[in-house]
């Protein structure tokens, strides 16, 4: 067995108030490309999961939180062909902004029992029971 690096990214399922869930579709060009995923992103050296998510809920949606708002939910553990990827999943249902895809990713608010529809990432797909069940 080949040595994997282990990739921490922190993930985020933003809930709006009709209980809708945003998906995130992976651009063209990016791994795993057309492919719909929970937004959040790589935790940078020396910041926790939360502040990844405050990051990026930023950058890539314009959407702002705090920490206070993100509730761990669940995790997931998968092996890609070069890296081991560990993902916590947070639930947000307290936000600001109207989430739009600011780095031309397109975005979708999906009702939970609706999100088996998209083709997800490996590593996402076993996260939807717990969402199904939270909500």
């Amino acid at each position: 067995m080949t040595p994997r690096p282990i990739l921490l990214v922190a993930a985020c399922a933003l809930v709006d108030s009709d209980g809708r869930i945003l998906l995130a579709q992976r651009p063209e060009g990016k791994h795993l490309a057309g492919l719909w995923e929970f937004p959040g992103g790589k935790v940078e050296p020396g910041e926790s999961p939360e502040e990844t998510l405050i990051r990026e809920l930023d950058e890539e949606l314009g959407v702002t939180t705090k920490t206070d708002c993100l509730a761990p939910l669940t995790f997931a553990s998968h092996t890609y062909d070069s890296f081991h990827l560990l993902m916590p999943l947070y639930v947000c249902r307290r936000f600001e902004g109207l989430a739009h895809g600011r780095e031309g990713q397109v975005v979708k608010w999906v009702r939970p029992q609706d999100m088996r529809s998209y083709p997800m990432p490996p590593a996402d797909e076993p996260l939807i029971p717990f969402l199904l069940d939270l909500l």
